[in-house]
């Protein structure tokens, strides 16, 4: 039979039999596609929750516990330690400076950093700890340890995160800080991990790269600083801070030449408060932008005045690492001092050695501009980090600042051959030489021998208002130029710094 009978053949079939028969193959095709589709999407619905549980427990980017699966981790630990079965501590670390990774690397570069710090602290032994991530660039370590093993644990981390990170083709080293909480001596369970964290908190306050314990002082310390906070949000508009001024004194002629810029908070309950204690509040919350501008307007209007009376000095305004990375802060300077009438060479911008020698982007570019303004740039607290003369030497700096331990020391023969190698290879590179913290007569005649051009403290004088500054200028009686007590800046206007005054491997470092 052919296709054509066969089909006519069918046609003539009752459809009371075939219909029934090709219902029943849907029905049958239809069941087999529903057990296929029902059977992917189990797989799918398990891959999902699967997934969802391994995010619920372990951090995408670095592969460490979360925050959530380490609360876990803590329960079962507190509770074998209070069965007696083993020690236990908490090490909260936190990396310092992080944000300037993002900021001058980028997220993806910071993002390799946190995976990179997992894998080391991941890799640390003796006894192997639990290691999570707990915010963004804070970690948590869980270790089977009394607070002797802590400690030794706590170097271990540091040593660790120490060692450098390649970024951009090239290696950058970050310190962190690391607070200590042993259970049950420095907090019951829910507390533990918020105390190891305030601990952490206070090695950052005094500048990282260090550990620390937990100290019941810290929970108080903390409050206040919460109402600390909130006073200092008004603190200007209230007219609470202040400017005090120490003089800079010429070594030779013992007059004075500048004056450094003091901030200091006049607390209507709390009496004098140290900028140690309120400015970093104000850079960790914000608010040194704002109290940053108001230094710089008040000392060059203070310069103003001066000026108006024939002390003409050089004033000198501290820059932190926040206004360093703002990118309006020279317009801001070059429009102050153009409203004051100050030339850009009587401003003194003093940056701590450790912000000045950061080896990145926008810290080169900050310089750079401050370079091409022509304002006046000391290297503050030098000696004291890991730079060398061969990394400033980089900067258009013009002056260095010997840090006062430095100068307490003199007694011994190591600070004085660290204070002669810096002061002889500043002077080969162009830059004047400033030792602060002078406060004997031997220390003040040693600087002089060794060719410190300036010098500042308490056995010249202590930091004080401007008006008390003119009036121990009229009492200082008159010198033969007709200035009183002060002279004019024995400073040259400042001119660019080439970068190229010395080889690297000229120059040795300074530690």
């Amino acid at each position: 039979m052919d296709l054509a009978a066969a089909s006519a053949l069918l046609v003539r079939i009752d459809p009371l039999f075939w219909l029934p028969m090709a219902g029943f193959a849907v029905a049958v095709l239809g069941l087999l596609l529903y057990r296929r589709v029902s059977q992917r999407l189990k797989a799918r619905l398990a891959a999902a929750q699967s997934q969802l549980a391994v995010l619920r427990t372990h951090d995408p980017l670095t592969g460490l516990l979360t925050r959530q699966a380490l609360e876990l981790e803590l329960d079962a630990a507190t509770r074998a330690c209070d069965d007696g079965r083993q020690s236990l501590t908490l090490l909260y670390v936190g990396l310092d400076n992080f944000r300037s990774i993002n900021d001058d690397h980028g997220h993806r570069a910071g993002d390799a950093v946190l995976a990179e710090t997992g894998r080391r602290l991941a890799a640390l032994a003796s006894p192997p700890p639990v290691v999570a991530r707990v915010a963004g660039d804070e970690f948590a370590l869980l270790i089977a340890a009394d607070r002797e093993r802590a400690w030794i644990a706590a170097a271990e981390v540091l040593a660790a995160l120490a060692r450098p990170y390649r970024m951009d083709e090239r290696e950058r080293e970050l310190t962190a800080s690391v607070g200590i909480a042993v259970y049950p001596d420095d907090g019951s369970r829910p507390r533990l991990l918020a105390h190891a964290a305030l601990a952490m908190r206070s090695v950052k306050r005094g500048g990282g790269g260090a550990h620390a314990c937990y100290d019941p002082a810290l929970a108080v310390d903390r409050r206040e600083q919460t109402e600390l906070l909130q006073d200092l949000r008004h603190a200007l508009e209230r007219g609470e801070l202040q400017l005090y001024y120490q003089p800079k004194i010429d070594a030779r002629s013992l007059q004075v030449t500048a004056a450094e810029a003091l901030l200091r908070w006049q607390h209507p309950r709390r009496g004098m408060i140290s900028p140690l204690i309120f400015v970093p509040l104000a850079e960790q919350h914000g608010l040194i932008a704002g109290i940053g501008r108001w230094v710089i307007e008040q000392a060059c209007h203070q310069a103003a005045l001066w000026r108006s009376r024939g002390l003409r000095m050089r004033v000198a305004v501290n820059i932190s690492s926040h206004q360093l990375r703002q990118d309006d802060l020279v317009p801001f300077i070059e429009a102050t001092l153009a409203r004051h009438g100050i030339p850009p060479s009587r401003l003194t911008c003093e940056i701590t050695e450790t912000v000045a020698v950061e080896d990145t982007e926008v810290t080169r570019r900050a310089f750079e501009r401050l370079r091409r303004t022509g304002l006046h740039v000391s290297i503050d607290d030098f000696g004291t980090g890991q730079s060398s003369l061969a990394t400033v030497r980089r900067l258009p700096a013009a002056e260095l600042k010997i840090d006062r331990a430095f100068v307490a020391d003199l007694a011994s023969a190591k600070a004085r051959t660290i204070v002669q190698t810096i002061v002889k290879m500043a002077h080969d590179l162009g830059m004047r030489v400033v030792a602060e913290g002078v406060e004997t007569e031997a220390q003040r005649d040693l600087l002089v021998e060794m060719g410190c051009d300036e010098l500042q403290g308490f056995l010249f004088a202590r930091p004080m208002t401007a008006t008390a500054i003119a009036l121990w200028a009229d009492d200082d009686g008159a010198d033969d130029d007709g200035h009183r007590g002060f002279r004019e800046s024995l400073f040259a206007p400042t001119l660019p710094a080439p970068l190229d005054l010395l080889q690297d491997a000229a120059v040795p470092i300074i530690r």
